[in-house]
């Protein structure tokens, strides 16, 4: 009599990092947002980052704030600027709640920008403002710009594409950011 052997389910392999370091696996979901969002289809973007947005909200997990951030990117981009407002407004919030100063104050000043170069310097003004705020509950000295040079990044995450900033990520080592978006490390190429 033959004998059924169970299959185990197969798990996606996934590319060794530098040391050991294996490289997370990378929602197929994130990729598809980030690819919506480069094609300029910022309607559906919105949508598939605000889903992507709460279920990391739900689950607690640090990337909440720049999906959020990214979801409210989006919906300024496609016209749709209160709601999108909101979320930009939930992902400092979240950054803050967590203490992430300098992530709050970079993350802040970069919306501020990319929202006066639009036009749109009533809502730069109302998150300047919302950013100033929420500073003020920062320890002295908390959002002080990291001294020294940096290396030069990549500008996008090779796992899911995302922007990467190196102001605004956390740094692994002295050559090395982790994706806010997926967590994957992403290495300089050329020192900057």
């Amino acid at each position: 009599m033959f004998r059924r052997r169970l299959l185990r389910p197969v798990r996606p392999i996934r590319p060794i990092i530098g040391r050991g370091a294996v490289a997370p696996a990378v929602p197929p979901a994130l990729q598809r947002a980030n690819q919506l969002m480069a094609a300029g289809d910022y309607v559906a973007a919105a949508g598939a980052f605000e889903n992507l947005a709460r279920g990391a909200e739900d689950r607690g997990l640090p990337q909440a704030s720049h999906l959020f951030l990214r979801a409210g990117q989006a919906q300024i981009l496609a016209g749709q600027v209160e709601p999108g407002m909101q979320h930009i407004k939930h992902g400092l919030s979240l950054l803050a709640e967590n203490a992430r100063w300098e992530r709050l104050k970079q993350a802040g000043n970069r919306v501020v920008n990319e929202l006066n170069e639009h036009g749109m310097s009533n809502e730069a003004r109302e998150i300047s403002e919302f950013l100033q705020t929420s500073l003020a509950g920062a320890p002295a000295g908390a959002a002080a710009a990291t001294p020294g040079k940096r290396p030069v990044m990549p500008a996008h995450c090779p796992g899911c594409g995302g922007p990467v900033r190196a102001s605004e990520s956390e740094w692994v080592d002295d050559r090395t950011v982790e994706c806010p978006f997926c967590g994957s490390p992403i290495r300089s190429q050329v020192d900057g």
